[in-house]
């Protein structure tokens, strides 16, 4: 119960401290965040990410999938097969290439 009126309180102020801001400071914030995802060094670090991201998920699936062996769900296996067939030289929702 603490958590929950904690929770709601947190809420109340937000709500009351966004609505005091107004439009223009969310329109600056907006604006801001535009510009530093626009950033041609962030779009960089983000695509490292990314590709570090694929790397990392295609390592462990190949190592859970020789502990695990044919004990995975052929509709995960089925999806798992799909998205890397999806992912070949495409950009995803976040301009970056899935390669």
């Amino acid at each position: 119960m603490r958590y929950k009126l904690t929770f709601v309180a947190g809420l109340a102020i937000g709500f009351v401290l966004g609505t005091r801001a107004g439009r223009e400071r969310y329109e600056q914030l907006k604006k801001s965040a535009r510009q530093i995802s626009q950033n041609p060094a962030v779009r960089n670090v983000a695509e490292s990410a990314a590709m570090s991201g694929r790397e990392a998920a295609g390592k462990a699936y190949h190592a859970v999938s020789d502990k695990v062996g044919d004990r995975v769900p052929e509709s995960v296996a089925g999806r798992v097969r799909a998205l890397r067939e999806r992912g070949s030289g495409v950009e995803d929702d976040w301009g970056t290439s899935n390669t």
